[in-house]
């Protein structure tokens, strides 16, 4: 099968979800013997080397909202590649690979990993329906109703009308192989040689629940609980209010972005991992948590026990008592209850056993690759028999 990939506004390498998606799904499908070619911006070094054709192609001025703009080079790239399946990472101002699917008689693939359709009060919904003709929503609709094919963490995101059949849910995941509780490396954080050590990683934005955590530190260390310290790894819009919130709270270590390469072995030195998300913060998460949590597996692989928030699609992922402690956000010091749960060692031992096997069966990138390759399969057979002369 040969695949071409959209993803003009991704940079690979990077450290953010979406650069590590593009390029595990990319590297992915290649080991399994397909043929990958990738359209992407390039990041913070070369393009990996992973049996994947890198092409450099980043949006108008690097600009997302510029992207359509890329459709007549992509038209281009995909006649001289001729590809049998065109997978396009969808934005509301993209469609170049939808326009160049349907261009060369590609198999036409949406990833959608965020919402296509607007959430209650949505500032975009109410300038679009200012404008009359609401050009975003046509546009939006215009790509979907081409998909062939939809992959996505959660159906609901998607119109009402797009056709289930043509749906595949399919959760994100990690690389089980690099990212394992005896991960090898160098550690960017010195650890207490004893007690609970708690990793957050993330983007620090106000929705990922760092403030929280700092908060739930505070907690643990006003009762007394002075053997749980916490590491917090990423940069992002909320950083200096963390920063600002943890200057007078013992044990909270804000250490900035880390390369990915090295998440490994700094997951591996850390006891519990922190996904505290505050779905309350991020009006979009009004239709649900749509989100694959990156953070989550890549946990979970790493042999550690999970404390996040007891909302629907987490509990799918990260079972209360089986893989980590869920807490209800709404009761104050909940969070610093779910990380006093844990101290226990023989009880993280347990737990972070079961988050591993749980990640290696169900979560890893080379389950997602599969699982993805197989629904592209079974539409590309659908598709060849609607296509077969009458009588054959």
């Amino acid at each position: 099968m040969r695949v071409l990939y959209v993803a003009t506004d991704q940079r690979v390498p990077g450290r953010d979800g979406g650069s590590v998606h593009v390029g595990s799904v990319a590297a992915g499908l290649a080991a399994l013997g397909h043929e990958v070619h990738v359209l992407a911006s390039a990041g913070d070094g070369p393009f990996p080397r992973d049996g994947v054709s890198w092409i450099d192609m980043p949006p108008p001025l690097g600009a997302r909202r510029l992207r359509w703009l890329r459709g007549p080079r992509v038209r281009a790239l995909a006649e001289r590649i001729e590809p049998d399946v065109l997978v396009e990472r969808y934005y509301n101002f993209g469609g170049e690979g939808i326009y160049a699917a349907r261009s060369v008689g590609a198999l036409a693939v949406l990833e959608v990993n965020a919402p296509v359709i607007d959430h209650p009060g949505s500032r975009k919904g109410r300038l679009d329906r200012a404008l009359l003709v609401e050009p975003m929503r046509r546009w939006r609709d215009w790509q979907c109703r081409r998909a062939d094919l939809f992959v996505t963490p959660q159906a609901d995101i998607l119109p009402a009308w797009a056709p289930r059949d043509r749906i595949v849910e399919i959760e994100w995941g990690a690389d089980t192989r690099r990212f394992t509780p005896d991960a090898a490396g160098e550690v960017p954080f010195r650890r207490p040689a004893e007690g609970t050590c708690v990793v957050f990683a993330g983007a620090f934005r106000a929705w990922h629940g760092a403030l929280q955590l700092v908060d739930a530190m505070r907690r643990l260390r006003e009762g007394g609980h002075d053997d749980v310290s916490c590491v917090l790894i990423g940069s992002g819009p909320e950083l200096p209010r963390v920063r600002e919130a943890a200057r007078d709270v013992d044990g909270v270590h804000c250490i900035g972005d880390v390369p990915h390469e090295a998440m490994p072995a700094s997951l591996a030195a850390a006891d519990v991992g922190a996904a505290p998300f505050d779905v309350a913060a991020h009006p979009p998460l009004s239709l649900g948590f749509y989100w694959s949590p990156l953070k989550v597996f890549e946990y979970m692989a790493a042999g550690l026990p999970v404390v996040a928030p007891r909302i629907d699609r987490l509990q799918r992922l990260v079972r209360d008592g089986q893989e980590g402690v869920l807490y209800d956000a709404g009761e104050p010091g909940a969070l610093a209850r779910a990380i006093d749960a844990l101290r226990d060692a023989a009880r993280r031992r347990r737990l972070g056993a079961a988050a591993r096997r749980r990640a290696v069966e169900r979560f890893g990138w080379d389950v997602h690759c599969a699982r993805l390759a197989a629904a592209i399969q079974a539409a590309l057979d659908r598709r060849a028999g609607r296509e077969q002369p009458c009588g054959s």
